[in-house]
């Protein structure tokens, strides 16, 4: 029987080929990590001459260096940055530079923040001290916010959101957020995994004008276009705390994924990535609520933003018989949170997509 794909072979813009050679119109988008399109010429070109110059190297790049002149010139609240691999290192160093700058040890976190032990306080495996260190923060909820920060007080190092999950956060939260950790003296982290790179370039700090805005910002992702660089970076005074702890990553300054985050910059600015993502993720979003409006038996919600976006349905066994139809009719659509829009999407492959859709649900 027809499923899903296990393996691919090969990706291009916004489309996939499995090993039997089937086409498919892709969502996913490597969890976020590709805002351009699989395999976008201009970061293909930059990320193939960094390969001709060597990889790495006993010595620092000067690619380094011009790319996070070029970063905190576009996203001037990155007053000192660092580069490391991946989001989940990225989010532990911001969290250990608050530990370092406030003395402190507690953390709160809203969002996802990867699979490190400081922020997977029910997860098998981590000790139960480290699990007695961290709490959930709701999100876009004022009140319980604000009790949280303050029932910790003095011991609260480093108050950590994801500043949109499923839906865009009120200004009342993100006033919240700034005042009571500066009330606490802890520190406010920003996760930009998601956000940077595809709601604006500076991500929701950008979006929603948030000023004053966090004290630190963590950027992935969509950063290199789906080559591993993430970035650590906010105020001097905090980033200086990285000579008194221990943040390092063997491969965090190789050439290839530094030329391909400077090249995927040069797109977005050239060619307005952000405003394209923004008018065919609407696109995409007012049809699956009209997906919704004609099928609600099956599909209970739509979730999300315009770039980032998924639908609710009334079961899981429902979920699971759409994706296959989809897929068997030559579309990669997530059953939860999200699917992403790209530079790569257009029009006719969001009505398409729309399409498609409404044919697997006609078929349920």
């Amino acid at each position: 029987m027809f499923g899903t794909p296990a393996q691919m072979t090969r990706a291009s813009g916004c489309r996939v080929w499995d090993p039997d050679g089937r086409e498919y119109v892709d969502y996913v988008m490597a969890l976020g990590a590709v805002a351009l399109g699989y395999g976008h010429p201009h970061v293909n070109r930059a990320a193939a001459a960094a390969l001709d110059a060597g990889v790495v190297g006993p010595l620092p790049p000067v690619s380094e260096e011009a790319l996070a002149e070029t970063l905190a010139e576009r996203i001037p609240w990155l007053e000192r940055l660092r580069f490391l691999k991946t989001g989940a290192e990225a989010v532990a160093a911001a969290v250990r530079l608050a530990r370092v700058a406030t003395g402190r040890d507690e953390v709160l976190g809203c969002g996802y923040h990867g699979w490190l032990d400081w922020c997977q306080g029910a997860a098998e495996g981590v000790p139960a001290g480290v699990r007695a260190l961290f709490a959930e923060l709701p999100f876009n909820d004022v009140a319980a916010g604000r009790e949280l920060i303050r029932g910790r007080g003095s011991r609260l190092a480093a108050v950590v959101v994801e500043p949109v999950i499923v839906a865009e956060p009120t200004r009342e939260w993100l006033q919240m957020l700034r005042a009571e950790t500066e009330r606490a003296g802890a520190v406010l982290i920003f996760d930009e995994i998601k956000t940077a790179f595809r709601l604006a370039v500076g991500g929701a700090v950008e979006r929603y004008q948030v000023r004053p805005g966090p004290d630190l910002v963590v950027l992935g992702k969509a950063l290199a276009n789906g080559f591993p660089l993430a970035v650590v970076g906010g105020r001097a005074d905090l980033m200086a705390g990285a000579n008194r702890t221990w943040i390092s990553s063997t491969l965090a300054t190789e050439g290839v994924s530094l030329a391909a985050a400077r090249a995927t910059l040069e797109v977005f600015e050239r060619e307005d990535v952000c405003g394209h993502l923004h008018q065919v993720g609407t696109r995409l979003l007012h049809g699956l609520h009209e997906i919704q409006r004609r099928h609600p038996a099956v599909v209970s919600g739509v979730a999300g933003i315009a770039e980032m976006c998924f639908l609710h349905y009334a079961t899981d066994e429902l979920s699971h018989r759409t994706a296959l139809a989809a897929a068997k009719r030559g579309l990669l659509f997530k059953r939860t949170a999200y699917n992403f829009v790209s530079l790569a999407h257009d029009t006719a492959t969001v009505d398409r997509t729309l399409e498609i859709l409404e044919d697997a649900l006609r078929e349920i």
